[in-house]
């Protein structure tokens, strides 16, 4: 075989091997939407009764085939999809995740018992670190996030996902959530439809807490609230109120602390919402 001949024969099987792939691509549709970065949720679209796995973990997938991923503050960058349809037919995907810079934020005046707890609440933290866990766990099979979320509340946004906190001068673990800053009562709401998984009245670091199960292990936390409008079990629609900020728990003033959740993983909120109502979006660079 000549050398043109033995370029052209490399030609055609590359050729079949990009049609082979982009026709079983055709056959199993799959679109993401949300941005691949550390940080982020995500969430998959596939076909009635599919099933799915992320670097080879199943995922929990609607009947619909609608699943959701979550990416860690200091996730990996490399990772691959799969998705099979019920027909045996699938798709595989690979994903690079971004990474992020996290700021650190330096905050004081905070009592010192809830930056070096005692040892006489150190039972009381291990109990509410289970039931927070236990609450986290419960999920419907129903993805009530399909509608999309909401911002929980109105005001200045005073701390960002995956901050570096020092705390009274001591490195503490990251802020896994958002901050908004704003006075007293002002009404919080469900960042979109789901089940109370836990309303507590007296959390140590956190205060007054409300955990929303969404579905398909997505939820989300509203902490340091000055007053609680639901209980655990309650249904609640998407911007129904469901407590007021406050600053119960370990905090400086009157905010609420706002995080999302996959599972056990932290996410960012701000990865699921535009900007804050009134604020302009971020202009891209160049």
């Amino acid at each position: 075989m000549t050398v043109e001949g033995w370029v052209r024969t490399c030609l055609r099987a590359a050729a079949v091997a990009l049609a082979t792939t982009f026709a079983a691509a055709a056959q199993v549709p799959l679109a993401l939407d949300g941005t691949l970065m550390q940080g982020a949720l995500v969430i998959g679209r596939s076909v009635p009764g599919a099933t799915a796995t992320l670097d080879g973990q199943p995922l929990k997938v609607d009947a619909a085939g609608a699943f959701a991923l979550g990416f860690a503050h200091d996730a990996k960058r490399d990772w691959t999809l799969v998705v099979k349809a019920p027909d045996g037919k699938s798709v595989s995907r690979a994903l690079a995740v971004a990474p992020r810079q996290y700021k650190v934020q330096r905050i004081d005046g905070i009592d010192q018992k809830y930056v070096e707890p005692p040892p006489e609440v150190m039972k009381r933290l291990e109990e509410e670190y289970f039931l927070v866990r236990k609450a986290r766990a419960a999920t419907s099979d129903q993805p009530f996030w399909r509608t999309g979320f909401i911002w929980p509340a109105a005001g200045r946004v005073s701390g960002v996902y995956g901050s570096y906190r020092v705390v009274n001068g001591k490195p503490l673990r990251p802020h896994f959530g958002v901050d908004v800053a704003a006075p007293t009562g002002t009404p919080i709401h469900a960042a979109a439809a789901g089940t109370v998984t836990l309303a507590h009245d007296d959390l140590y670091f956190s205060g007054r807490t409300v955990i929303v199960d969404h579905g398909l292990g997505v939820s989300t936390v509203y902490i340091h609230m000055n007053e609680l409008k639901v209980a655990t079990g309650d249904r609640v629609t998407q911007g129904q109120v469901i407590g007021t900020i406050g600053t119960s728990g370990r905090s400086t003033g009157p905010h609420l602390h706002w995080g999302l959740n996959l599972g056990q993983d932290y996410l960012d909120p701000a990865t699921v919402v535009g900007p804050m109502p009134g604020e302009a979006a971020p202009k891209k660079k160049r």
